[in-house]
C-alpha cells in the first residue's frame, strides 16, 4: 500500500489513500498474557451468567482474586462509546 521507496512522500501517499499519516508508522503492541488470561475468564463468566453486568462481572472477577474495574470488565456495546 504505502512504498517507502516511491518517490512520492510517504504524507502525500497516506493522503492519496485516504489515511491518517500516523497509522502508517503506527505498530500494535502485543497484549499481555496477563490480559488474555483475564479476557478468557471474562468470556467464560459472561457464557455462565449472561444476565450479569459489569459490576456483577467485576464483583465475581474480584472474588477469584483478580484486579479489573468496572469499564475494564464492561461489554464493548455497553453505552459510553469507548
Amino acid at each position: 500500500m504505502i512504498d517507502r521507496r516511491h518517490s512520492l512522500s510517504i504524507t502525500r501517499q497516506a493522503r492519496a489513500l485516504g489515511m491518517s499519516r500516523g497509522s502508517v508508522y503506527y505498530s500494535p503492541r502485543p497484549v499481555s498474557e496477563a490480559d488474555l488470561a483475564l479476557m478468557r475468564r471474562i468470556d467464560e463468566l459472561h457464557l455462565n451468567y449472561p444476565f450479569a453486568g459489569s459490576r456483577m462481572l467485576q464483583a465475581l472477577l474480584r472474588n477469584e482474586g483478580y484486579q479489573a474495574g468496572r469499564l475494564h470488565v464492561r461489554k464493548p456495546d455497553e453505552t459510553y462509546g469507548y
